[in-house]
């Protein structure tokens, strides 16, 4: 079952589910699922054109794919609980490559219940932004998923692409998640449960960037809420995990969540620097100590990543890469502020719908 989280994506829709009927898969296989969220423009009628299930629902009070899966999966149940074997999600922006059902179903016949697959970019060299996020995607995949999942630790879900057995919803009695970043906060749920994520190079997925910095900043911005929200109501879950199990995947997945509050202690130890300087409890060296580790950890190793990566993967020339990384020093200050004003914004953000407008047909990539 492919199920894909739509709100007013009449411009891209029907690339993506032109590259879910091509699949390389049994066509009679996969059911399409629609999931109409406070559509109000042709996103409907484009769905229905090409003979696929759609299901509306309208609720303005409660936007985001967390609550459209809740209430997809709700119905899903209760109507067909034993009909298919695993779901995959996606965003309306999508292309899927057509191996992608192949390779997933070839992990779910190996006992994999939860695979992420391979997140690829539709427009990565469209501006420094987009490029931007394609570094930070490029780079997540190699030298974070893909090691992960090597050493059997768990990499996590990554907000469109990924695959779940039917069994563990069942068991869970549904989609349940209450944070800003569903797909980290379903991830964190079932390895506390013992559960370990999959990874699947070979199931490739497209995803659109944005163009403008005002809606990177509030995608990324929610992201950062999400992640201070999961730390907050599963850090104790955590621990209680680790002690049943005491395995290193919990462990990791502990330091993977706790990212965002050692930011936050590192500018309280550089506060409490700076205030030093003051008293003469301390000098300028060790604040220049101080700052220069955070300028490698936060702007030097990021680059690394990238160069490695690109080196490895030869995605872009070399000029186009040059032009990238000259940029990309920007876009991760800027997430380290965005970081900071996630503190001030944890209980009064909202959900904000991304515009997606690259109409790229499955053929051309």
């Amino acid at each position: 079952m492919a199920v894909v989280c739509a709100r007013n994506e009449e411009r891209v829709i029907r690339a993506l589910l032109l590259s879910l009927l091509n699949q390389d898969y049994p066509r009679e296989l996969i059911d399409i699922y629609v999931i109409a969220d406070n559509c109000t423009d042709n996103t409907v009628n484009i769905a229905r054109s090409l003979g696929v299930n759609v299901y509306e629902r309208f609720n303005p009070t409660h936007l985001g794919k967390g609550y459209a899966l809740e209430w997809f999966f709700a119905q899903i149940l209760s109507q067909k609980p034993y009909a298919y074997d695993a779901f995959c999600v996606f965003d309306a922006d999508n292309i899927v490559d057509a191996g992608f059902f192949g390779a997933m179903n070839h992990k779910l016949c190996c006992g994999e219940e939860i695979v992420q697959g391979y997140r690829d970019m539709k427009n990565p060299t469209d501006n420094w932004i987009s490029i931007s996020y394609s570094f930070h995607y490029w780079s997540n995949n190699l030298l974070y998923h893909l090691p992960r999942y090597n050493l059997g630790l768990s990499p996590l879900i990554n907000g469109t692409g990924f695959m779940v057995s039917m069994n563990i919803l069942r068991e869970q009695g549904g989609w349940h998640t209450k944070t800003m970043t569903e797909d980290i906060e379903f991830s964190i749920i079932n390895i506390a449960k013992g559960r370990k994520i999959g990874w699947a190079t070979d199931a490739i997925v497209y995803d659109e960037q944005p163009l403008k910095f005002r809606q990177s900043y509030k995608q990324r911005l929610r992201w950062s809420v999400g992640h201070l929200q999961c730390f907050t109501a599963y850090f104790p879950m955590l621990l209680k995990a680790l002690f049943r199990h005491r395995n290193l995947t919990i462990v990791d997945t502990l330091l993977y969540i706790s990212g965002m509050p050692m930011l936050f202690i590192s500018f309280l130890l550089l506060f409490v620097y700076l205030v030093g300087i003051q008293i003469g409890f301390t000098n300028e060296s060790a604040v220049f100590t101080f700052a220069l580790w955070f300028f490698l950890f936060t702007i030097c190793m990021p680059i690394a990543q990238v160069v490695v990566t690109m080196l490895i993967e030869k995605r872009l020339t070399l000029a186009r890469c040059f032009r990238g990384l000259l940029s990309y020093p920007v876009f991760l200050l800027s997430w380290v502020f965005i970081n900071v004003m996630s503190v001030f914004k944890l209980n009064d953000i909202t959900w904000e719908r991304v515009e997606h407008t690259r109409n790229i047909e499955p053929t051309r990539l």
